[in-house]
């Protein structure tokens, strides 16, 4: 199966590895090479994460990675929908059944 990232998803990778690299750029390189690999494995197990607890949506999941949820969609495809640290709310808009 496919993974492919939507705008809003990267853009809060680039929002964190930036926050991260502010004391420790090579951390930072780490964490998104990190990040990338644990959702490339969503390719092959793609219901290994859980049902996102707020939305109850069989086919919106999350993997929790360190501090952070990866929320994604199941189709025909994975569809990162968002990345968000475990201690912030998931704002429902980013995760829309359409």
């Amino acid at each position: 199966m496919k993974v492919e990232w939507s705008p809003l998803a990267l853009e809060k990778v680039e929002d964190i590895a930036q926050y991260i690299a502010r004391d420790n750029p090579d951390a930072a390189l780490r964490w998104v090479d990190e990040l990338f690999s644990v959702v490339e494995r969503l390719a092959e197990f793609p219901e290994s994460g859980r049902v996102v607890p707020e939305v109850k949506i069989h086919r919106i999941r999350e993997v929790i990675f360190g501090a952070y949820r990866v929320i994604y969609s199941v189709r025909d495809r994975i569809e990162v929908l968002t990345v968000r640290h475990g201690s912030q709310q998931l704002r429902l808009d980013e995760v829309s059944d359409d």
